[in-house]
């Protein structure tokens, strides 16, 4: 049977490294990786400025995502490979938008959706009680499946293309309303739209009925498995506690590597730290980066724990999206009810 798109003759766009892998295999020639995870640090419209502001956050010589290259060649059909992770989900957005950008119809874009694969029964338990879908991948489907999917790949609507390249330009926006917004009223063909505003909102600070300023979710469980003795960002994340889980929810969002960064900000804010560092038990520039230092709480850290913020600069700002957390140009603070607004 004569398949309908060559695989060896389309535009790939894979957004992780396995799926990236998995597709070479299976014949396809031009691969574009377009892997980031874009739930933390600074997303920017322009393409330049988003290359700049995520080489900058990451600090890393390694280049994930290709998307924006000048060399790529995007001959029709693209066909763009997206798993249910909320990374990925936010990716295939950007990608709509640049595949715009560079003047392709979006008949010649093929989206090809796939659902998580069911848990094995040793690992169900863990995978029903997680609240973020982001480990999935493409790749996790056996070759087959991919095949068939490609056989029965189509594009989207001109309406639901609209949406998807709508969604990442509120994103990107320095105004978060408008998206925090579509989030929790929710867009047709888009329902990874609600858990990735419960995953998003976990790094704002909180304002609560009674008009106090308390951490971001994530500063809190951080902060709770933090104490006055010295401890590795590894010891945090294996602590065996509840709190713990909470943490790896989301650093399987994030990436662990978010969390000994987050220290670091935390460590060099201010004069009066609410985080103290010191040397680690591996060197730094070893490849051990959730060992080379250590952490600990000090009164101020403390205080902000369990009794709040005095004003949304006591904490290191965070870039999400297009906006900051904690920053004084963009005072945005969560509500109890979930929703976003302005100091």
């Amino acid at each position: 049977m004569e398949r309908l798109v060559d695989i060896g003759g389309a535009t790939h766009v894979a957004f992780d490294g396995l799926t990236t892998e998995r597709l070479s295999q299976i014949g396809a020639t031009n691969v574009v990786r377009a892997s980031d995870r874009l739930v933390v640090g600074p997303s920017r419209r322009n393409a330049m400025e988003h290359v700049r502001a995520r080489r900058a956050w990451w600090d890393s010589p390694e280049e994930w995502d290709k998307l924006y290259l000048s060399d790529v060649r995007w001959e029709p059909p693209i066909v763009l490979w997206a798993s249910a992770s909320l990374h990925e989900r936010v990716n295939l957005w950007r990608t709509c938008s640049w595949l715009r950008h560079c003047a392709v119809a979006c008949h010649d874009v093929l989206v090809l959706e796939f659902e998580p694969v069911p848990p094995s029964r040793a690992a169900s338990h863990e995978a029903l009680t997680r609240p973020f879908t982001c480990s999935e991948s493409v790749s996790d489907h056996p070759d087959e499946i991919l095949l068939d999917r490609l056989d029965k790949a189509q594009s989207w609507s001109t309406e639901r293309y609209d949406r998807a390249v709508r969604l990442w330009d509120s994103y990107v926006d320095e105004n978060p309303l408008p998206f925090v917004n579509s989030c929790i009223r929710g867009v047709e063909g888009f329902p990874e739209l609600v858990p990735l505003w419960a995953l998003l909102s976990c790094f704002f600070p909180r304002k609560t009925a009674d008009g106090s300023l308390r951490l971001s979710r994530f500063d809190e469980i951080v902060f709770a498995l933090l104490s006055s003795e010295w401890q590795t960002a590894l010891a945090l994340a294996a602590h065996p506690s509840e709190t713990r889980t909470h943490l790896w929810h989301l650093l399987s969002c994030t990436g662990d590597l978010f969390l000994p960064r987050r220290l670091a900000q935390w460590a060099s804010h201010s004069s009066s730290a609410a985080v103290e560092r010191a040397p680690g038990p591996k060197p730094p520039n070893a490849g051990y980066p959730m060992l080379s230092e250590v952490y600990r709480l000090t009164e101020r850290g403390m205080r902000l724990r369990d009794e709040g913020l005095d004003q949304l600069t006591d904490a290191p700002s965070l870039p999400i999206a297009g906006t900051d957390a904690y920053a004084a140009s963009a005072p945005w603070v969560l509500l109890e009810d979930g929703r976003l607004a302005r100091l």
